[in-house]
C-alpha cells in the first residue's frame, strides 16, 4: 500500500479541505480489513523501532493536528503506544508557560525534537502558532505570517540532521464533531473531557478551516509532507496512520549495527 501516503499527501499550493471527504476510506475495503492490517502494521512498527533505536543514526517525528475531538488522543492510545516508551516521547503543547512565552515560539519545540534513535510524537505542535493565534487574533498578522517560513526552516534542519517528519491532519466533519461532543456529555466517564471552551472553538470552525488550509498549503515540502487523514471513521484513522508510519520506517531502513565480539571467548567465560 505504498500509494496510500501519496493519496493522502498535501502538495504545496492552494489547498481546500472541502475537497477531502472526512468519511472516505482510500485503499481500504472495510473495517475488518482495516483491523487486520492495523495488527500487521503494529507488528512492523514494533520491529522497526527496535532497529531504529539500535542503529541510533536516524529519528522520527510525528506531528498530530486536528479540530477538537478529531481523535489525537485516541490515535496515540490505540496506535502509537506500540512504540517502546524507552525510545519514544509524547509531547502535548498547550498554552505556553511564562517561560516559554518569553522565548521565540519555536524554543519549546526545539527542546522536544527527537534525538537519534528516538521517536517523538507532538500532540498539537508548533503549528498552533499559525492557527489559534490567527483565529483568535492573539498576535498581529505581521507576527504570525513570517512563522510559516520559520516552520519550514525548522523542519528542513530536522530533515538534514536525519529526522523524518510525518505530519497528520485528522480531518473530521463539523457534524461528526457534534456527535462526539454529545457522546462526551452522555458518558459519565468522559464528561471530564468536555469544556465550554470546546463550544467557543466550535463557533470558529470556518476560521480554523481557513487557517489550516493555509498552513497545510504553505508548509508541505517534499521532505515534510502533510497527510490529510479522513477521521470520521476511527478505525480508518488508525489504519491509515499506522500504514504510513510503518511504510516510512521501512523506507528509513534502520539497521542493527554489527557487533564486534569474540563470541567463542565470551561463551567460554560464561561457562565458568
Amino acid at each position: 500500500m505504498k500509494s496510500l501516503a501519496k493519496r493522502l499527501q498535501v502538495r504545496r499550493g492552494r489547498t481546500r479541505l472541502a475537497d477531502w471527504k472526512t468519511d472516505s476510506t482510500p485503499e481500504c475495503k472495510g473495517k475488518d480489513q482495516a483491523n487486520q492490517q492495523l495488527a500487521e502494521n503494529l507488528a512492523r512498527i514494533d520491529e522497526l523501532q527496535y532497529r531504529l533505536h539500535a542503529e541510533a543514526r536516524q529519528s522520527l517525528l510525528l506531528v498530530l493536528q486536528g479540530m477538537d475531538t478529531s481523535g489525537k488522543d485516541g490515535l496515540i492510545r490505540k496506535v502509537l503506544t506500540v512504540f517502546n516508551p524507552q525510545g519514544c516521547k509524547v509531547w502535548s503543547f498547550k498554552v505556553p508557560t511564562l517561560e516559554e512565552a518569553a522565548h521565540d515560539f519555536l524554543w519549546r519545540i526545539h527542546r522536544a525534537a527527537p534525538a537519534t534513535g528516538e521517536v517523538a510524537v507532538f500532540n498539537r505542535s508548533h503549528y498552533e502558532d499559525v492557527l489559534v493565534v490567527r483565529v483568535h487574533e492573539l498576535v498581529a498578522p505581521s507576527v504570525w505570517k513570517p512563522r510559516y517560513h520559520a516552520i519550514n526552516e525548522f523542519e528542513r534542519q530536522l530533515h538534514q540532521r536525519g529526522t523524518r517528519v510525518l505530519k497528520f491532519f485528522l480531518h473530521i466533519s463539523r457534524e461528526e464533531q457534534r456527535e462526539r461532543l454529545l457522546a462526551r456529555l452522555d458518558d459519565p466517564l468522559k464528561r471530564w473531557k468536555f469544556s465550554d471552551a470546546d463550544l467557543v472553538e466550535r463557533r470558529s470552525w470556518r476560521s480554523y478551516q481557513r487557517a489550516y488550509e493555509e498552513a497545510l498549503a504553505r508548509c508541505s515540502p517534499a521532505h515534510a509532507r502533510w497527510h490529510v487523514i479522513p477521521a470520521d471513521r476511527k478505525w480508518y484513522r488508525d489504519f491509515a496512520v499506522s500504514q504510513i508510519v510503518a511504510d516510512t520506517l521501512e523506507q528509513m531502513n534502520p539497521r542493527i549495527p554489527k557487533a564486534r565480539l569474540a563470541v567463542r571467548n565470551l561463551r567460554s567465560r560464561l561457562a565458568r
